[in-house]
């Protein structure tokens, strides 16, 4: 199970439950769309609300190539502690369902949390399929009366999903009071990606509308609750009709099209950064009180790789004492990244000596998040992480400590790849305190980092950023390991 499906499908699920629009139970399952009714859903993780945004539209009713289908649409978007724990997810979902069968005729997935949106395209007219999809599934477990086994495809599997009844509920919502049952639902897509005792609360009147979603994961639990409920104008999808020919008119001059501005070398980065392009940091490493290397960070040059604009940091040891026995001169970390976000395009780590096994060559597809390393492909969430641009990224943070220490509520977690698989770190501040650096005292807030990697977490890895509007690392303990910032520079500035 990858931390992307483990994340996205809960979402996906949301909106594709709550895309069970109002209707009557009836053995014909177009009464079961309202054209132009949008519902929109508010969804919370643990004690932390709105998380994400979600909402459904049932766009229209027409034809599509002489069929008759209904449009629906839907997105999700998530917020705070999600996006930071499992990066951004910015999804929409447009599905043309048979309005007498409730299968899909035509679906277009586009996923908008990427350098570009993707959009994805799946086309039944010439040959129909007998698996629903997410949108289509709960409709037709509705027609059921809530209870019966479905058959379902997604991201190119098939899986069957079993509803079944249950006890009857009293639900407060924003849009009013509801008597609801339940219904619980059952699939290996979910035992797959980690949702467990998924809950939804239909109404019991002849609408049942699905005003609750309830479901647990290992990290906590999501309640998605209905907001809102409008009804806009319905715009029928239009059919192709005859076009009359016209006497051609003579065109007039086209205009020339404007030249592109050329692209310029090491623009300046986002004030919401925090640091410079050429920021150069060099740091002294010791073990022990003993010193044993030098490291330098720099965020080194934006430029053009491969037709697309790139920030590259690096990471390198430039020293290194005779009593060294880990680095090697040259060891380093080089990450290739958007200018804006920092999320990583490329990554590699280039050690020798006892490092050697670590060294590795990544690259990030930025629109799905799939990283491929050696003959191996996985997905993460898009936007994952390298320990180099986390370093960078969590400057940017919000890492104010929480008030209460019983209750950590600003804990930030990130998505970062490690060796072979994405991990959540965990980042919690600590309040602001003084620490020697160079024999100076000075202000910095330390951050320590969980991973639930035992490896990495028996490290008990803390950084110390400066208190000052750089932020900067001014020290770095992993393991035996302490390096201290010695010195800080611009390389592009004298």
């Amino acid at each position: 199970m990858t931390v992307r499906r483990y994340i996205l499908f809960p979402l996906i699920l949301l909106f594709a439950v709550s895309a069970s629009v109002f209707g009557q139970v009836a053995a014909n399952l177009s009464t079961f769309f309202r054209p132009g009714e949008r519902l929109s859903y508010n969804v919370s993780f643990e004690k932390f609300n709105n998380v994400a945004f979600f909402e459904t539209y049932v766009v229209s009713t027409g034809k599509m190539a002489g069929r008759d289908v209904v449009e629906l649409q839907a997105r999700v978007k998530t917020f705070d502690i999600v996006s930071a724990a499992f990066t951004l997810i910015d999804e929409s979902r447009t599905v043309f369902a048979a309005p007498d069968s409730g299968l899909p005729v035509f679906i277009t997935r586009t996923i908008n949390s990427g350098v570009i949106a993707k959009e994805t395209n799946q086309n039944f007219l010439a040959a129909p399929t007998t698996n629903y999809d997410l949108l289509t599934l709960v409709f037709k477990a509705r027609e059921a009366g809530g209870a019966g086994t479905f058959p379902f495809n997604e991201n190119g599997e098939s899986y069957v999903a079993t509803f079944a009844n249950g006890v009857t509920e009293k639900v407060k919502t924003d849009v009013g009071d509801y008597d609801t049952t339940i219904s619980t639902v059952q699939s290996t897509y979910l035992d797959g990606s980690g949702i467990k005792e998924l809950k939804i609360n239909f109404s019991a009147d002849e609408y049942r509308v699905p005003v609750l979603i309830r479901f647990r994961t290992d990290k906590g639990a999501f309640v998605a609750n209905l907001a809102g409920i409008t009804f806009d104008e319905v715009k029928p999808i239009a059919s192709p009709t005859p076009i009359p020919l016209q006497t051609p008119r003579p065109s007039a001059t086209p205009k020339p099209l404007a030249t592109p501005e050329p692209y310029v070398d090491n623009l300046p980065l986002l004030r919401e950064l925090i640091f410079e392009l050429g920021e150069k940091l060099e740091y002294k490493v010791t073990t022990a009180g003993q010193p044993v290397a030098n490291l330098v960070l720099q965020a080194k040059e934006r430029k053009q790789v491969q037709g697309i604009d790139t920030l590259l940091l690096t990471a390198t040891v430039n020293g290194i004492d005779q009593r060294n026995r880990t680095f090697v001169l040259g060891d380093s970390i080089i990450a290739r990244v958007n200018p804006d976000t920092l999320a990583p395009r490329t990554f590699e780590l280039k050690f020798g000596g006892q490092l050697a096994p670590f060294s590795q060559a990544i690259s990030v597809d930025p629109v799905t998040g799939v990283i491929s390393f050696g003959a191996n492909r996985i997905e993460a969430p898009v936007g994952t992480h390298s320990l180099l641009s986390l370093i960078y990224g969590m400057r940017s943070f919000n890492l104010k400590p929480s008030k209460d220490l019983s209750n950590p509520v600003n804990d930030t977690r990130v998505a970062v790849f490690w060796n072979d698989k994405p991990y959540i770190f965990v980042l919690r501040p600590s309040n602001a305190d003084t620490i020697t650096i160079n024999g100076e005292r000075v202000g910095a807030q330390m951050i320590s980092i969980t991973t639930r990697n035992p490896q990495l977490d028996a490290l008990t890895i803390k950084v110390w950023l400066s208190i000052d509007d750089s932020r900067v690392p001014l020290r770095f303990s992993v393991g035996a390991f302490q390096a201290d910032l010695a010195s800080s520079s611009n390389i592009f500035r004298p």
